[in-house]
């Protein structure tokens, strides 16, 4: 059984050599980093993805479509190349990215993949964002106590989930390094821990409602 726990250091199977990652960032670029399944994307994305481009004021936005999430079954999984495409249906303007950076480096866990990223382009100011559900379960999540000491965090606002988020174990963990929203921009040059929460207009999608409409629809 799967169950969240610290995160070695050193990632046992995480590539970091010399390994194409076609990611282009620049020294000194606010990069945002987007991680998901996407099973399938949605309209619900694209609204995180905005808020957090916007609000923060980020170069660019990065959709990291992960392998498999280890928290969800393989047989409840779309193939790879599916969810991509399906993103890039939704992730759309200059400043939108979609990559497998994930498979590339061999990584399951965003803890490992934030580490590698920062090693690959240590002057770049990452960001991870998420929505307010994601935030929720954060707990569950492999090192997720190490992933708030690596890297700042942009949580938005999602239907259902801003209640629960605000007294999820992660939110009351690290509540003294959340940042007013009205200074949300400040969030790419902070100092992990730090992270700041977006409220915006709600968009109600979800890919579990997606997934359980008939086919036709």
């Amino acid at each position: 059984m799967w169950f969240a726990g610290p995160a070695a250091r050193t990632p046992g199977g995480v590539v970091r050599g010399a390994v194409n990652l076609g990611l282009h960032l620049e020294p000194g670029m606010r990069v945002g980093l987007f991680g998901g399944s996407f099973n399938p994307a949605h309209a619900g994305h694209a609204h995180v993805a905005r808020t957090a481009l916007r609000r923060l004021g980020l170069d660019r936005v990065i959709w990291l479509v992960s392998p498999q999430n280890p928290l969800k079954p393989r047989t409840e999984t779309d193939l790879l190349a599916r969810r991509m495409a399906g993103a890039t249906r939704f992730a759309r303007g200059p400043r939108m990215r979609i990559s497998d950076a994930e498979t590339r480096i061999g990584s399951h866990y965003t803890i490992d993949t934030v580490r590698a990223l920062k090693a690959r382009y240590p002057l770049v100011r990452f960001v991870w964002i998420m929505g307010a559900d994601s935030l929720a379960d954060l707990h569950r999540w492999r090192g997720w106590t190490e992933l708030f000491a690596e890297i700042p965090m942009a949580i938005v606002a999602r239907p259902g989930s801003t209640i629960r988020s605000r007294f999820a174990p992660a939110a009351r963990r690290f509540a003294h390094a959340r940042l007013p929203s009205s200074r949300a921009r400040l969030l790419p040059y902070c100092e992990a821990p730090a992270w700041c929460f977006l409220r915006a207009p709600w968009n109600y999608l979800s890919s579990t409602a997606l997934r359980s409409r008939p086919r036709g629809d």
